[in-house]
């Protein structure tokens, strides 16, 4: 054992971690509650899942995330606000600090992958001055359960996660305390300045948009399941928000993953091994597959409101964040695959979260506008996603994950389509957002009606209904749909106001044709 704890010392020495306090590799979850409890990162709540406070970061921080600017990437990467070049020799600055900063810590290091597929799989290793962060890279990233394989694990990544430690923008270049930045020649992330721990996954999920196109395999943010078997495969695109966790949960289907997806030659396969949820509003009515997860232990709670004394969970409170979050195994949903693969896409269903009210919730897109809207990737920001956002606001975001996408977004749409064509696959547009009037006038579109509208589009029932074309947006929208009301599926038909809704709906294309301009 001796000579084990000595292998493993040198192991992070390799990386300029010279620690002098308590390193604990590979720690069960068990073993990552009860340090996380007793270092007061996080408390039990009464049916087991430990609550984390992250506050006041509760939500990703865009401005603060980077990647350096080098040779190996420098005319690859698609620059501009969202892929925000940084300075090499700058990073190396910020980086001793971060390992000097580690090295006086006690440290938590999580040896996993990212990739279902084991020929694009990528071996990560965190290295956490938190057991939280070990806890949920250990939810949310592959387990190697092989304990003679995880004794000799080899990392390709390395993600160095202080978020105890604020840079100092005049010294570091940074724009402020908060830093997450992403440096592909050697291997490694830095995150320092926010607790936040979407910032973990998101920033390996931008790892892999980098590399994984370069390999001719479409990454997505999406979430995607499978029906009667294994070549049924429905893929959920969309931002947060939107609803692709709760969608792709459907107890008459399989679950493959709820975020982040490849697609090769062979078809679909999940990056992640975990699930990432809102929390928000959360009932056992409307969402019973997710909200039977905050009942397991090995489920981690962000910023959910819980009772001191009874440790009672108040999903409806917004008191710290409207963007409450659960991590949790995807295993923890009962119609799920462990092996987080299968077989090509009959459906893509993008999802957009429409403020304006005017989108259909349903409508069938033809080859070109499914291409449109891919590059488009409109939708709403909702509240508590991004620091700073409190109530929906319109956005586009082209491939629906510019934050994630690492590449110009032409890379992706080139790939999509290719794949689109060459199996046949159906598109749909379903809007998620609100019906009758924009945001604060109409109200957002019922869950049960969204799921009704999706399982008619995955079994085939629209396959033979008559659609009407939307004379501005010019997409197929279904006259009929099993399971809901006609006169909700004519947008138009639910304002009081005609007129004021064909203004916001020029409105809306107006911007549409904007934005494709700039990134076609």
């Amino acid at each position: 054992m001796k000579s084990t704890l000595m292998e493993k010392s040198k192991n992070l020495e390799n990386l300029g971690i010279k620690s002098t306090e308590k390193i604990y590799w590979n720690l069960s979850i068990p073993a990552l509650y009860e340090e996380a409890i007793k270092r007061n990162e996080g408390l039990s709540s009464k049916y087991g899942p430990i609550v984390v406070n992250t506050a006041p970061f509760t939500g990703r921080s865009p401005k603060d995330r980077f990647i350096v600017k080098e040779s190996s990437c420098a005319d690859k990467v698609w620059w501009g606000k969202v892929n925000q070049p940084f300075d090499e020799e700058k990073f190396h600055t910020l980086k001793k600090l971060v390992l000097e900063h580690l090295g006086k810590k006690d440290l938590f290091i999580k040896d996993c992958y990212v990739g279902a597929d084991e020929n694009y799989r990528i071996p990560v290793r965190l290295v956490s001055e938190r057991a939280i962060g070990a806890l949920f890279a250990g939810t949310m990233f592959i387990q190697e359960n092989d304990s003679k394989k995880l004794e000799n694990f080899s990392h390709e990544f390395t993600i160095l996660h202080a978020p105890s430690l604020n840079a100092d923008p005049k010294l570091h270049g940074t724009n402020s305390g908060t830093f997450i930045i992403l440096n592909f020649k050697e291997k490694t992330i830095i995150i320092g300045g926010t607790s936040y721990a979407g910032e973990i996954k998101k920033s390996m999920f931008s790892i892999m948009n980098y590399l994984l196109p370069q390999k001719g395999i479409m990454s997505m943010h999406a979430s995607a399941n499978y029906g009667k078997d294994e070549n049924d495969v429905a893929v959920f695109f969309g931002l947060s928000g939107t609803g692709k966790t709760t969608l792709s949960a459907d107890p008459e289907r399989t679950l493959i993953g709820d975020d982040e997806h490849g697609w090769s030659d062979l078809g679909v396969f999940n990056i992640e091994g975990g699930c990432y949820a809102k929390a928000i509003k959360l009932s056992p009515e409307t969402e019973p597959e997710i909200f039977e997860t905050t009942r397991h232990f090995g489920t981690m709670l962000e910023n959910v409101v819980m009772d001191p004394v009874t440790r009672e969970l108040d999903f409806d409170s917004a008191e710290i964040t409207e963007n409450t979050r659960i991590s949790y195994p995807v295993s923890f949903i009962p119609n799920m695959t462990l092996k987080g693969t299968a077989g090509h896409p009959k459906n893509i269903i993008m999802l957009t979260c429409d403020a304006f009210g005017v989108l259909p919730p349903i409508s069938k897109l033809t080859f070109d506008q499914a291409m449109y809207h891919f590059i488009c990737g409109y939708t709403a920001k909702v509240a508590g996603t991004e620091r700073g956002i409190t109530e929906p606001q319109a956005t586009f975001s082209p491939c629906f994950g510019a934050p994630f996408m690492a590449l110009h977004p032409s890379v992706y749409a080139k790939l999509l389509g290719e794949k689109i064509k060459n199996h046949s696959v159906d598109v749909w547009l379903i809007n998620t957002g609100w019906s009758g009037g924009p945001y604060g006038v109409g109200t957002r579109m019922k869950l049960p009606l969204t799921r009704a509208m999706v399982k008619a589009a995955l079994n085939g029932s629209l396959k033979n209904i008559e659609t009407k074309k939307d004379p501005i947006f010019g997409v197929g929208i279904p006259v009929s749909c099993p399971g809901v009301p006609a006169e909700i599926l004519q947008p138009k038909n639910t304002w009081k106001d005609s007129v004021a809704y064909d203004k916001k709906a020029k409105e809306l294309q107006e911007m549409f044709e904007k934005n494709f301009k700039e990134h076609s």
